[in-house]
């Protein structure tokens, strides 16, 4: 079926041209993930590659931080920015909440914002993740580690950012699909190849023969269980609540009644991607302060607990999980302007009254689907690393979760636009027949 569409949809010239677009970008970019910041010796990160917050930074941008590349910060920072931007609009900051009831112009505003403080805080990660990796390492990182060395690979790597969120808005803009979306996907279709090779080689490189029948069991159940994780998500992402609409004023030949579709997951794959991006910033933060203060015992502790593959650190996971999921449903699905929208069109809800009360009646049921929701996102992208930790598994597991989430959720929305440019072009072709 995708196939048919994607065939059927390439016949499109405008289509054609969005996707040729959008496969050039996530080009420059990858091509990008490959030009090492100037004074740096990427081979000492090889030493670092079992931090757990060195994976986070990595599933963020797109698998960038590991060559440690002038894009390795990827679209980190713009995520923090846009969860800060969104926050203040919640009746924190008066001039934020204004521009959000602004329309369009309020939303370039916001937008505006947005790049401004995810300039800051860019600066700001790749100062202190460069001078931490560089104390961790036993190999120095920086070649020459002084301050105008600093303020070089600093400025490089927030350019870096803002270049790739740029990249992301072009994708967004003129090309197809989310652009932060596509740019994450892409990082994760880079990797699949050294995953594989990496339980490979953990399985079946150098062991013995007596352990070889255990090494087949052992691949066997992660595929078996990568395939109902990916059929579960599919499953849940495409999955709706319809709620039926009623009409009290109808044009003739209009139909009596119609339905509301509202996903049982309505925040997406958003959530996971937050958490993460939030998730690696006090653990980088820790490991830089642990590396010159090895002895002190409370950085020993904040450590534990903030690092994902201990109890306390994936609780902490799976409650950002859950606290974005709740957010960002408010955000995505607002049942004010809902509950506005349905009186504007003089429609509502069976048994439930205009105005006040369709508004509470869509807050409650979207309490309803962002619990079910949160509770899917964080069992999906929690259950691989509880495996790793009790069954010992490879490191690439840890995030297969996370990672099968993205990729699926964007594909989702890929066949929904996809779809979309289809039927457009059917009622295109029919009203010009007339």
């Amino acid at each position: 079926m995708f196939f048919k569409i994607l065939k059927d949809a390439l016949k499109i010239k405008n289509v054609r041209s969005k996707i040729l677009f959008t496969l050039f970008i996530i080009f420059v970019f990858r091509l990008g993930t490959f030009i090492t910041v100037p004074g740096i010796n990427a081979k000492s990160l090889e030493q670092l590659s079992e931090l757990p917050f060195l994976n986070l930074l990595n599933l963020v941008s797109g698998s960038a931080m590991s060559n440690f590349s002038v894009f390795a910060l990827g679209v980190s920072p713009y995520i923090t920015a846009s969860i800060v931007v969104q926050l203040l609009q919640m009746d924190i900051l008066p001039k934020f909440v204004e521009w959000g009831k602004q329309g369009e112009v309020g939303r370039r505003k916001l937008n505006q914002a947005t790049r401004y403080i995810s300039l800051v805080l860019a600066f700001i990660q790749s100062i202190g993740i460069t001078a931490g990796f560089n104390s961790l390492s036993s190999l120095s990182l920086v070649t020459t580690p002084n301050w105008q060395t600093y303020l070089m690979i600093g400025g490089i790597l927030t350019t870096g950012s803002m270049i790739v969120t740029w990249l992301g808005e072009q994708i967004s803009d003129k090309g197809f699909g989310n652009g932060v979306s596509m740019i994450i996907f892409s990082g994760i279709i880079a990797s699949i190849p050294s995953t594989i090779s990496s339980i490979y080689e953990d399985y079946f490189v150098n062991v013995r023969s007596g352990e070889l029948t255990t090494s087949f069991i052992y691949v066997g159940i992660l595929v078996l269980a990568t395939l109902l994780i990916i059929f579960f998500t599919t499953y849940v992402q495409q999955a709706e609540y319809k709620i039926p609409i009623q009409y009290t004023k109808l044009a003739q030949g209009a139909p009596t009644s119609s339905y509301l579709p509202l996903k049982v997951n309505p925040a997406g794959v958003i959530p996971v991607i937050f958490a993460s991006s939030i998730t690696a910033a006090p653990s980088s933060i820790i490991t830089f302060l642990q590396s010159n203060n090895q002895n002190i015992s409370w950085l020993n502790t904040l450590q534990g607990i903030f690092t994902y593959t201990t109890p306390t650190g994936m609780l902490i996971y799976g409650l950002l999980i859950v606290l974005f999921s709740f957010f960002y449903t408010f955000v995505q699905v607002n049942p004010e302007k809902t509950a506005e929208n349905l009186q504007k069109n003089s429609s509502y809800i069976p048994s439930v009254r205009p105005g006040r009360e369709t508004e509470q009646y869509m807050s409650s049921l979207l309490k309803k689907l962002a619990t079910v929701g949160s509770i899917f996102l964080a069992c999906i992208a929690l259950l691989p690393i509880v495996a790793q930790q009790v069954f010992h598994l490879s490191n690439a597991v840890a995030f297969g979760g996370t990672s099968l989430l993205i990729l699926i959720s964007t594909g989702i929305e890929g066949m929904k636009q996809l779809e979309g440019y289809l039927l457009k072009k059917k009622y295109v072709g029919f009203m010009n027949t007339k």
